[in-house]
């Protein structure tokens, strides 16, 4: 549970960064927990389901608690609404949903799901502009019933038909078949620091996906370890029932630090993977989150210079219309002025966007730099604890080994 105070001034949110303000009745405050996971239905209609607390003194809730019902498509439908309305804002990104019928439900992907939705949830609470979300304080308040109406609601590009989305398609094959045939130049900004941004986050978004990988194979060395210790600890146990004596004692007391040391690795496998492999996941879909983000301030770019475009031709064929002073040219005229005022929205939505995506980048960085900085943190702790216990391990049975071996 993450404790988030409303700010002024901005602010990010993250799981990783330790928060221990307790909620009191002098400051806004605002905390979110995603609980309790809960299956539910057969079959491959069966699903899981999150008790969702939120405790705040936000005048424009209900009251200071309420808990709430919520399943993963409701987080996605919460995802899509602030992705379109919050054009230039970095999205917290939603955990991968799992395909794989064997995973869907086992304990420890239940768990990386909760604690990654608890996580986007609550970056969402902190973040100065989509905490005043409706849409947040609907999915935060509303009944299941009202929430389920509310994701049914067919609007926005994410809710498009087929025949809608079909249609995106043909015009966006149009468009590159338009540039690979010359008739028309991919319309882009040339602003260095743009430019230097973008590099940015697609190198950023490599090595992230570089380093998680690597982290993934550790923790499935440990795993193996610990499962390959474990069975050495069984067979050096019934070798240790055979034999008598002081040889026997050894062999069944090696057995046992094997066994103990086994639950060892597999207890770090798992704090490495919710600590240290998680939040660099997490990470990697943040940036495609931010390279989301990118795509529509090229978007927003684009409408700006093609209207621009549209405007220059249309003031040529009002010109004509003037000089030989047609009855079209008032339709013209009241068209013209149209565009113009469509241009300025234009204008003013990517300059939105520009504004908001500076603003937010700082925000990433420092919150990158708490976050990476504890989850490495919790990876050197968890190293040296792990290799301190296997150092006394297996230095508490040098002195009974030592004296076999002597004998």
């Amino acid at each position: 549970m993450i404790t988030t105070q409303r700010s002024m001034n901005g602010g990010g949110g993250g799981l990783q960064s330790p928060r221990s303000n307790p909620p009191n009745s002098s400051s806004p405050y605002l905390t979110v927990s995603v609980t309790d996971p809960a299956k539910m239905g057969n079959g491959v209609q069966a699903y899981i389901s999150y008790k969702v607390i939120t405790k705040t003194n936000f005048p424009e809730y209900q009251g200071p608690e309420k808990i709430v019902i919520r399943r993963y498509t409701d987080f996605v439908w919460l995802r899509d609404r602030l992705f379109e309305k919050y054009k230039g804002i970095f999205i917290p990104p939603l955990p991968e949903k799992s395909t794989v019928e064997k995973f869907r439900f086992s304990a420890e992907f239940i768990e990386m799901r909760r604690q990654a939705l608890d996580t986007f949830v609550n970056r969402i609470a902190l973040h100065h502009e989509l905490q005043q979300s409706d849409d947040l304080r609907i999915f935060l308040e509303a009944d299941e019933q009202t929430m389920e109406r509310a994701r049914s609601q067919e609007t926005g590009y994410f809710k498009k038909k087929p025949s809608d989305l079909m249609q995106i398609f043909r015009d966006v094959q149009s468009k590159v078949s338009d540039v690979v045939l010359g008739k028309e130049k991919p319309v882009e900004e040339t602003n260095p620091e743009y430019e230097k941004l973008k590099r940015y986050i697609f190198e950023l978004e490599d090595h992230l996906g570089e380093a998680q990988k690597h982290a993934y194979r550790l923790v499935k060395r440990h795993r193996e370890l610990g499962q390959s210790l474990a069975e050495f600890g069984k067979a050096i146990k019934l070798l240790g029932a055979c034999e008598g004596d002081a040889l026997g004692n050894a062999f069944s007391e090696l057995g046992a630090k094997s066994e103990m040391l086994s639950i060892k690795l597999q207890r770090e496998a798992h704090h490495l993977l919710m600590n240290f492999e998680e939040p660099l996941k997490d990470y990697v879909r943040a940036v495609q989150s931010i390279k989301g983000t990118i795509a529509e301030r090229a978007n927003a770019f684009r409408q700006q210079c093609e209207l621009a475009e549209t405007i220059k031709l249309k003031e040529i064929d009002l010109n004509k219309l003037r000089l030989i002073r047609s009855e079209k040219m008032l339709d013209a005229e009241h068209e013209y002025e149209e565009l113009k005022a469509d241009a300025e929205d234009a204008t003013r939505r990517f300059e939105t966007i520009v504004r908001l995506m500076n603003e937010e980048i700082v925000r990433f960085q420092d919150q990158k730099t708490q976050d990476m900085g504890l989850a490495f943190h919790e990876f050197a702790k968890g190293q040296a604890r792990l290799s301190n216990g296997i150092a006394d391990a297996w230095r508490s049975l040098l002195p009974k080994l030592e004296s076999l071996s002597a004998s």
